[in-house]
């Protein structure tokens, strides 16, 4: 299990991730996600991820273009979106999120949302497999895809996915997809994890934080990452960021890893991905 900030999973193709990193999702453009960036990196982060979506793949590669961090120890995320579903649409994407973050090779690509009512995220994957053959990018995965969702893409592809990104907290611990996914030697991937910061009154977390002597937000990347789950975690604080990284000197004992287990109640903060159909 991991030991400090920069341990790391290893995807069942080989590639090794970290287990934290930073999400910039709805962190602005320019200095803003390169201040965010460059905070994360000097703490010790090595895992950055972003999306087509987010509009800050510019600042996200000015950020990575100006660290002394080498570029081969940095993992980084982003996502082709809904938009552009479909194989050509998906490379043609893929192209115009590489220009715009500035690198030669990707880290880790995903579909972001399954989208099932334009029924072509089976075309899209096979858009990304083709990039993963032709090595430009080291990983390829999915996120936010249901357990049916995946067993579409495994039964229809070549290559079964490295990741699949969700929406993953206390509340929403996703066990049947997480089942799904560790049969299948999928990453498990959590986005939002802290609930928008929804959890931070819940009664039975501050007492387990109380008993650690951390944060509840350090409570729940703890038991992210005890559950196999890699956590990426958002902030434009630097101090906070720094906070969110301090997990690695503790261990949450399994009483207290079953009390938070059992504060599931199966509550989404966003849309189902059966449903949402945003483009």
């Amino acid at each position: 299990m991991a030991k400090n900030i920069q341990s790391t999973t290893t995807l069942h193709n080989g590639v090794k991730m970290p287990w934290l990193g930073l999400g910039v999702f709805k962190v602005e453009d320019g200095q803003q996600v390169v201040d965010s960036i460059k905070a994360a990196l000097e703490t010790g982060y090595r895992s950055i991820d972003t999306a087509a979506i987010y509009g800050n793949e510019e600042g996200v590669g000015k950020a990575i273009g100006e660290t002394s961090v080498p570029r081969e120890e940095i993992f980084i995320t982003t996502k082709v979106w809904n938009a552009n579903h479909g194989y050509e649409a998906a490379l043609a994407a893929f192209d115009e999120s590489m220009e715009k973050l500035g690198l030669d090779y990707l880290d880790l690509y995903l579909i972001h949302w399954p989208l099932p009512s334009k029924g072509k995220f089976v075309e899209t994957w096979k858009a990304l497999e083709k990039l993963y053959k032709d090595g430009r990018v080291r990983a390829i995965g999915v996120s936010n895809f249901k357990a049916h969702h995946l067993e579409e893409i495994i039964s229809h592809c070549e290559i079964v996915p490295m990741v699949n990104q969700v929406e993953y907290h206390p509340r929403f611990n996703q066990r049947e997809v997480h089942d799904f996914c560790k049969k299948h030697s999928i990453q498990l991937e959590a986005w939002s994890p802290l609930m928008q910061g929804g959890l931070f009154e819940d009664p039975t977390l501050k007492e387990i934080a109380e008993k650690y002597n951390k944060s509840i937000a350090q409570i729940i990347i703890r038991w992210d990452i005890q559950t196999g789950v890699v956590t990426i975690p958002k902030s434009v604080k630097s101090h906070r960021i720094a906070e969110n990284a301090d997990v690695f000197d503790f261990e949450i004992a399994q009483e207290d890893m079953e009390k938070i287990n059992a504060l599931n109640t199966d509550e989404r903060m966003f849309a189902d991905p059966d449903e949402f159909d945003r483009t």
